[in-house]
């Protein structure tokens, strides 16, 4: 029996004894015991675990002072320009996204890019908005020879490389505001249809910039800093075929020259015109709708018929100093004379025939004033009898 204390050892001694009783050689046991004895003894003791190492100081770090100077105006760190997913056109920009059903399309807008990617030969339309681009450069457009509509509105565009539009003859719409343009740029293609140019920083319009534009139906460049000085005599005379023509929120004191007498839309709000000439609105063949809101217009500025013109339909002179209604033609619909300094309102001087004229029977002749605002004024209501006699067509007075 072998014991909890007894080791290896004692087990030896142990058989040793119990031999030499039974008669079993001495030797043979001796040797035996020695064998085990060797294998217990050849067992790796188990090692004492390593001491941990001695913490480390921390190096100390002092911050860096604050730059000396005032702060950046923009800011300096933009976010990174965000990568389309994989396009099966090998030459689509990574940052853009080519639509497999719209091949001549290139879409690259609200990527926060930095500058124009290379436009493949293929691509018709191009939409560059709402990024960081800051200058366009020719490069990108070496090969978009078939491009004819870009949009490049809401960037930070302050220059374009005059040879860009050498690029592009074909261009029709171009889409530039909001930006930080100063002028408008130069060479631009003379086939093109639409110009809007709002929302920058324009007080320069060069000589010739719109020379040769005969197709241009719409210009816009409202909400800009453009006065009188910075529009030359010629500056719209070659645009022969102008429909609409934007000039509201600048600084302008005078009525814009030589405006193409084909024009149907000639916005001029929130500038500071004082005056208008006497024949300023003679000759023009479809004018349509004019707006003069928020200026200095006063009686002595306005010649009593300057806007009796047959094709006007909707006049709009509010927030203004007028005191007194001006003369319209009897096919006006809508006018707008809000917030002046209008006392009184006198329907038998305004309307254009004899209150007791055979023309009022006539539906066809009868005057087509329909909207009629006067509210913001020195007026009390009702409405003058006269006036509701005269103009049988108005649905809606508001005084």
């Amino acid at each position: 029996m072998l014991y909890p204390d007894m080791n290896e050892n004692h087990v030896c001694v142990f058989r040793l004894n119990r031999t030499m009783k039974t008669g079993v050689g001495l030797y043979t046991a001796l040797v035996l015991c020695l064998l085990m004895g060797t294998v217990f003894l050849q067992r790796p003791r188990p090692k004492k675990p390593p001491k941990p190492p001695k913490p480390t100081k921390r190096p100390s770090f002092k911050p860096a002072p604050p730059p000396k100077g005032p702060e950046p105006q923009e800011p300096t760190d933009f976010p990174p320009p965000i990568l389309g997913p994989p396009s099966m056109f090998p030459d689509c920009p990574r940052e853009c996204f080519c639509p497999p059903s719209f091949p001549n399309a290139l879409y690259c807008e609200n990527r926060n890019l930095r500058t124009v990617p290379v436009i493949p030969s293929r691509v018709h339309y191009l939409y560059l908005q709402n990024n960081y681009i800051s200058e366009v450069t020719a490069e990108p457009f070496n090969n978009a020879t078939e491009l004819r509509w870009v949009n490049m509105a809401n960037n930070r565009i302050k220059k374009v490389d005059k040879q860009v539009f050498e690029k592009v003859p074909g261009l029709l719409f171009l889409y530039m505001e909001r930006n930080q343009l100063k002028e408008v740029p130069d060479d631009l293609p003379v086939g093109l249809e639409q110009l809007r140019l709002s929302h920058n920083q324009i007080s320069k319009i060069p000589s010739g910039a719109f020379g040769k534009m005969e197709h241009l139906a719409l210009l816009d460049l409202h909400h800009n800093k453009l006065s009188d000085s910075d529009m030359g005599k010629n500056t719209f005379k070659d645009l022969k075929n102008l429909v609409q023509l934007n000039l509201a929120h600048n600084i302008l004191k005078k009525m814009p020259a030589n405006i193409p007498n084909g024009i149907a839309q000639l916005f001029l709000d929130r500038n500071n015109i004082d005056n208008i000439p006497k024949d300023y609105f003679q000759g023009f063949s479809n004018l349509a709708f004019v707006r003069l809101n928020y200026n200095q217009l006063s009686d002595k500025g306005v010649p009593k018929a300057v806007f009796n013109v047959s094709t006007l339909l909707d006049l709009h002179l509010a927030h203004n100093q007028l005191t007194s209604v001006p003369l319209f033609n009897p096919q006006l619909e809508h006018l707008h004379l809000n917030h002046n300094s209008i006392e009184s309102i006198n329907g038998t001087q305004l309307c254009p025939f004899s209150l007791s004229s055979e023309s009022l029977t006539d539906e066809a002749l009868m005057p087509r004033l329909r909207y009629l605002r006067l509210d913001g004024n020195h007026l009390s209501p009702p409405v003058p009898l006269d006036v509701i006699m005269c103009f049988r067509h108005l649905k809606s007075i508001v005084v």
